[in-house]
């Protein structure tokens, strides 16, 4: 029997030719991430164990971003730790806040994450680095620290599921809305440490960012990973960027497939994801419901073509008066682009306030917290009871075009409709 991509990238780094379906295997690890809030724990867990060890400096990547900039004395005490740490071991790949951004978006722009590699990262959205190929996956602070001190994991090697979609996508349709469609149809627990293979024209078609949007939320639905076969736009966003070399992983013709499920993109329309699970898939055009506040930004939606794409909506228009828009690039270089292309002058004409990079209210943190009974509809990737404020608030989840054309018209609005 072949093996699935996932199969093939753990036994690889495990060097061992064939891994089945529920092995557990040590394995070593191109790259472990931590950021300002994982970090912590982490350091504290390697001074406690592996005191007096040199760590595997060179696969540690070190991201503040979750309080960037530091929001209180907690959260400056948590990046302090990661400095400390960062200069204690001559950790390189430190980014220090205006340097670099959302960890997940720094991975990937600058190079960590590539076909064939396994990374893991300590926040569930590691996943991302799927959209270029790679086996990648949150882990535990713990973890994570084991994995700094000897470069190795165990690792549990998953089922793996096929999603085919076939067709073209209509108008203001985005990977966002793929991957809501998908999560709508199996649930919050149909992946269940299961790997995710996408495949078929539409995934073909779509362009790295949307790739990592559906990567990114393979973990909303319980993914181990979410993998998306590399292929040449892969190879052309890598050049000049990626470290090292790297060889593309595919699964065999005859790899065994734990579901396969086939999805008609020209029928995945703009949709948003309801309070107060990502499942809760909905068509943008049937919800109609007042906002206090458009989000765009994240991990899930950060990047510079999503901030183009919201701002086809904007250009020359008004945010309506009873909406507070805010715009969070994922990285210092979206935010150099962005005022590169002219972007920030339509958010800030139509009324947006703009942000740096940083996790900023997709996890409540700050720069955005929702009071009592408000409403956002937001580009983020979670949307459980209190994820961006008051328990009693509400996140309606959608793609850049849906939140821009909310923004406009105060309620939560299918871009076509304008």
């Amino acid at each position: 029997m072949g093996q699935t991509i996932a199969q093939k990238i753990l036994g690889k780094h495990a060097g061992k030719d064939v891994v089945k379906v529920g092995d557990t295997i040590e394995a070593k690890i191109d790259y472990v991430m931590v950021n300002d809030v994982t970090g912590l724990p982490a350091f504290e867990v390697y001074d406690e164990h592996f005191s007096g060890t040199v760590p595997k400096t060179e696969k540690i990547v070190l991201i503040p971003d979750h309080y960037v900039p530091n929001k209180d004395v907690k959260s400056a005490e948590q990046a302090k730790a990661m400095r400390v740490f960062a200069k204690k071991y001559n950790i390189k790949n430190y980014y220090e806040v205006g340097r670099g951004g959302v960890c997940h978006q720094v991975m990937i722009e600058q190079g960590f994450a590539a076909p064939g590699r396994l990374v893991v990262g300590a926040d569930s959205h590691t996943c991302s680095y799927g959209a270029l190929g790679a086996l990648s996956t949150g882990i535990g602070s713990t973890e994570a620290a084991c994995a700094m001190a000897t470069g190795e994991l165990w690792f549990k090697v998953p089922e793996t599921q096929k999603s085919i979609v076939e067709g073209k996508l209509g108008p203001y349709v985005m990977g966002k809305d793929i991957i809501l469609h998908v999560i709508g149809d199996i649930g919050v627990e149909g992946s269940l440490y299961r790997s995710m293979e996408w495949y078929g024209s539409t995934i073909t078609e779509l362009p790295l960012a949307d790739r990592i949007s559906i990567s990114n939320m393979a973990i909303e639905c319980g993914g181990k990973a979410g993998i998306i076969p590399a292929d040449a736009k892969v190879d052309d966003y890598l050049k000049g960027r990626v470290r090292g070399t790297y060889e593309k992983v595919y699964a065999d013709p005859d790899a065994e497939y734990c579901d396969t499920f086939n999805y008609d993109a020209t029928t995945i329309v703009p949709t948003v994801a309801e309070p107060f699970l990502p499942e809760n898939a909905k068509a943008a055009r049937d919800c109609d419901v007042k906002i206090d506040q458009a989000y765009l930004g994240s991990c899930t939606n950060g990047r510079i073509e999503d901030m183009r794409a919201a701002a086809q909506i904007l250009k020359g228009k008004t945010i309506d008066d009873d909406v507070r828009m805010i715009v969070v690039p994922a990285s210092t270089d979206v935010q150099r682009r962005m005022i590169e292309e002219g972007l920030y002058k339509i958010f800030m004409d139509a009324g947006a306030f703009l942000s740096g990079p940083t996790c900023g209210a997709c996890l409540g943190g700050y720069m955005g917290i929702l009071g009592k009974d408000e409403v956002c509809v937001s580009t983020t990737n979670r949307n459980f009871i209190g994820r961006m404020g008051d328990k009693e608030s509400k996140t309606y989840l959608a793609n850049p075009y849906v939140v821009a054309a909310s923004a406009l018209t105060g309620r939560i609005t299918d871009p076509n409709e304008l």
